[in-house]
């Protein structure tokens, strides 16, 4: 602090070689200038050093001193955050009046950097206050403190770690079903989340005012691991469906086996490529065909055996074989209606179709595993490309969204 006292002032020519003195501070006076927002136990926590005094009467003194302050914490856009601390200086006693109170220019040459902050800048305004109970203003000056968190030691053990194990709740879906290890994969990549949100919480202020940066991208992440929990459940049941607990639903059909698998392109196992002919029990005449090389198809005979149907080719007339000659007369020939009122060839019959039976049931129940299995390839693939882009649209949109996101990259990180 400077100041005149005109009551100090000597002629230098009436006292040769005296150009300063030194007062101890109880011996002159001097301004009660104090720190309105101070944290100290003691208010004053500055040293009393002597004041030099000139012939001219200008005071100079300089106390050392530890200045504690009370500051509101912002902990919004935290770990990209931007503190800014009001020092207040002012006359304790005198007014405006009495005590003309003037700023002058921060110095920071002597400042020593911070690995955990950069110090922005430390502008001084000058403010006139007056009160409803006087007509004198009251001066003070205030050193309005900016500082902005160096973001590199937070990025590398809290944004990094949280990043690859958000990465790593896509292996869930990228796992196979029948491993067994989906759902476990995603329980421990939800307690790690939950082990760093408490490291965050350790040392981040103790605030409700609002919602850290770190902890909405941590609540999102944590989210996330969640529904891909919940969406692997719903895979896996659809992986493992009991056949005989009932047809898949129309919507099901439409939605997933349809819409969803067209448009992720996927084809179900066994189905034709596009273009390629497709042959049916019912058209057999379509593998003869292309065996033959296009030549005539071969007619298919029916069998009189109860329903039963016969998929090889036979010829339109059976190939004439020369009989040998037998000595013996020959037993007169069975007509079918004889052959069809057979109790052997009855029970034949039935086994027939009690064992073509099985097939097709064994046939439709393949069928349905591998229809509801489809599914669940299709569901969790969809929820892959949607856990991704959701993802990184909401990885994009939080951490981008603090006002110096830019300028942290730039002066921590390259």
């Amino acid at each position: 602090m400077y100041w005149y006292d005109h009551y100090l002032r000597w002629n230098e020519t009436e006292y040769p070689g005296v150009k300063t003195l030194r007062f101890t501070p109880d011996s002159v006076w001097k301004p009660d200038i104090l720190l309105y927002n101070s944290a100290n136990e003691e208010f004053d926590s500055t040293f009393h050093t002597h004041v030099l005094v000139n012939s001219s009467g200008y005071c100079q003194w300089l106390p050392p001193g530890i200045l504690k302050s009370t500051c509101r914490i912002d902990v919004r856009w935290f770990p990209f955050d931007t503190q800014k601390c009001d020092l207040k200086f002012g006359s304790w006693t005198y007014d405006g009046w009495l005590l003309d109170l003037r700023m002058m220019e921060s110095d920071t040459s002597g400042y020593v950097a911070n690995g955990e902050w950069d110090l922005v800048g430390v502008p001084g305004t000058q403010n006139k206050v007056f009160y409803e109970c006087c007509r004198e203003p009251y001066l003070d000056v205030t050193f309005a403190v900016t500082m902005r968190r160096r973001t590199l030691y937070y990025a590398l053990n809290m944004l990094v770690p949280c990043l690859l194990l958000s990465a790593m709740t896509f292996l869930v879906f990228l796992l196979p079903a029948d491993s067994g290890e989906k759902i476990s994969l995603g329980i421990t990549v939800l307690l790690s989340l939950t082990v760093f949100m408490l490291l965050v919480a350790e040392v981040m202020p103790a605030t409700s005012d609002s919602i850290p940066l770190i902890g909405q991208y941590f609540v999102m992440t944590m989210t996330m691991v969640a529904l891909s929990v919940v969406a692997t459940v719903f895979v896996l049941q659809y992986h493992h469906h009991d056949p005989d607990g009932g047809c898949m639903p129309r919507w099901v059909q439409v939605v997933v086996l349809r819409w969803g698998a067209w448009l992720l392109r996927m084809r179900q196992p066994g189905e034709d490529p596009v273009g390629r002919p497709h042959c049916t029990p019912s058209l057999l005449s379509c593998s003869s065909e292309s065996s033959d090389g296009g030549g005539t198809p071969t007619p298919v005979l029916p069998v009189a055996n109860g329903g039963l149907s016969y998929g090889g080719p036979f010829p339109a007339k059976p190939p004439e074989v020369p009989r040998p000659f037998l000595p013996s007369p020959e037993p007169p020939a069975s007509t079918p209606e004889e052959l069809l009122s057979s109790p052997e060839l009855g029970r034949i019959l039935e086994e027939l179709r009690y064992v073509a039976r099985c097939f097709r049931g064994r046939d439709a129940a393949q069928a349905a595993c591998s229809q509801w299995k489809f599914a669940a390839a299709v569901v969790d693939r969809l929820c892959l490309v949607t856990f991704v882009l959701v993802h990184i649209v909401c990885s994009i949109g939080i951490l981008m969204a603090a006002p110096n996101f830019a300028e942290a990259i730039t002066k921590d990180f390259l």
